[in-house]
């Protein structure tokens, strides 16, 4: 079983800790006591919280595009024919090339916030080295 201190979950939803705790002690998200008395969530638990987190922030919308980011627009960069928009979403820095035409339409500008709606037949997932997670 993979489990996760208070800390590590709430890097992993993009929130506080003292979040995740007031999760906790009103118990939408449940944790267990470690031999030395600190809080862990289950990595099942995270991940189904973590579901329903997001069916909740992203509706039932008709879309076939499943990957959402909210954020805020940080860069808008223009020439003639082409824009790039960056936003950040979270720590997530997401890229977007469009038409200019289309940035103008959408009045996306820094400060902006906006939602970055990606559909992609190729995901690479990756493990990151520093994963802090206790397998048991």
């Amino acid at each position: 079983m993979t489990t996760f201190r208070i800390s590590e979950a709430a890097a992993l939803l993009g929130v506080s800790a003292d979040t995740v705790r007031r999760w906790v002690d009103t118990g939408r998200l449940t944790a267990q006591r470690d031999e030395h008395g600190h809080r862990q969530v289950d990595g099942r638990d995270l991940a189904a919280f973590a579901r329903d987190q997001i069916e909740a922030e992203n509706g039932s919308g008709q879309s076939s595009a499943r990957n959402r980011f909210r954020g805020i627009v940080t860069d808008v960069i223009k020439d003639a024919v082409m824009a790039q928009v960056e936003i950040a979403a979270g720590p997530y820095r997401v890229v977007s090339l469009m038409s200019r035409q289309a940035a103008d339409e959408l009045g996306l500008e820094p400060g902006v916030v906006a939602v970055a709606v990606i559909k992609s037949t190729n995901v690479v997932v990756e493990i990151p080295d520093n994963t802090r997670a206790v397998s048991q």
